[in-house]
């Protein structure tokens, strides 16, 4: 049996890697992808990426009243970041294929749950 040889090329427009990155990184740092911002660069022919975002936290009211809930919610803010940061890496090199050299997670804010309702 042979094999034709390989024909033709898909490419994917900085555009689209770029939301790809925002959504990826949005769902690590559980926050909207509209307030995540990537930047994608070259480096030697890997990508690097540089991601800015709020990340969401508890209140500290929250916290005060109940400390469990900052392990309960996935540890400190700089864990929670450096998790994201490791989901973003795998998952964007697995969905797009490409090799990343690097990932920067840059926290510009927080973005504060709201207090929960008793029932």
């Amino acid at each position: 049996m042979s094999t034709a040889p390989n024909r033709g090329r898909t490419t994917v427009s900085p555009r689209a890697l770029n939301r790809l990155v925002c959504a990826v990184a949005a769902d690590a740092l559980g926050v909207s992808p509209t307030t995540v911002g990537a930047e994608l660069t070259d480096d030697l022919g890997k990508l690097a990426l540089t991601v800015s975002a709020p990340i969401r936290i508890a209140s500290l009211t929250r916290v005060q009243g109940d400390p469990s809930i900052v392990s309960r919610t996935g540890g400190t803010i700089v864990a929670r970041a450096e998790q994201a940061r490791q989901h973003i890496q795998h998952r964007v090199g697995e969905l797009t294929g490409s090799t990343l050299s690097r990932v920067t997670v840059r926290l510009t804010g927080a973005d504060i749950q709201p207090e929960g309702r008793v029932k």
